[in-house]
């Protein structure tokens, strides 16, 4: 017997996910680690992951879903927490990883980098969406529009997306054909019609569906 999941729309707060973090620190759970990524969608450059710790009573104000903050304020929001007493790490699986073990386990990959490269080791870890991190023996709970909902899932929402940012703004000086700064190498109109003007780059996916029908019609033409 299959179990339906509801897909919670980002600003929902799903009933059973409400107050889970102080759930669980009355439970004894008292280092919970939230874990979030960036770039699953682009058709170019890395996938970010990202974990982080916050600390009791977290006083940085504005913490939420990355993707409802603008640019500005979400990097004043990172550096807050970079600067606070929260423990944060990202792990980065590039676009070569991604087009050897597909988007998902690459995301997957990244978020067990960031747990592994925390400098403190939680007791319990929010991962967002609806997937386990492998390879890990800290418990743990995917929580569905968690970077909604979990304020360490969100505060890592944050720190993922603030870091692959600036990685694709870096790409934007080594191809300056492209508007990496704009589109992150999301497939927006511009970027899709940068992609059949100039061809694919050497960060661009090619198991994505654009690039690889692009690569298709160059080698049959």
């Amino acid at each position: 017997m299959s179990t339906r999941i509801k897909i919670y729309r980002p600003g929902e707060i799903a009933p059973e996910y409400a107050g889970i973090e102080e759930n669980l620190v009355k439970r004894g759970f008292r280092i919970i680690a939230g874990v979030d990524e960036a770039g699953r969608g682009p058709l170019a450059g890395p996938v970010v992951a990202a974990a982080v710790i916050l600390p009791p009573k977290c006083k940085i104000k504005g913490i939420c879903d990355s993707k409802k903050i603008n640019g500005p304020r979400r990097e004043e929001l990172f550096e807050q927490i970079v600067e606070s007493d929260a423990v944060t790490a990202v792990g980065i699986m590039s676009h070569e990883e991604i087009d050897r073990f597909n988007i998902l386990q690459a995301s997957l990959m990244a978020m067990r980098k960031a747990l592994l490269n925390l400098l403190e080791r939680p007791n319990f870890v929010l991962v967002d969406g609806n997937q386990m991190i492998p390879k890990i023996d800290i418990p743990q709970m995917p929580v569905i529009g968690g970077d909604a909902t979990c304020l360490s899932v969100s505060a890592a929402s944050i720190i993922a997306k603030v870091t692959r940012d600036r990685i694709m703004d870096k790409y934007q000086e080594l191809y300056p054909q492209y508007t990496f700064k704009e589109h992150r190498g999301y497939s927006t109109p511009r970027h899709l019609e940068e992609l059949k003007k100039f061809g694919p780059t050497e960060i661009h996916r090619r198991t994505f569906r654009p690039v690889l029908e692009l690569l298709e019609k160059t080698l049959f033409d």
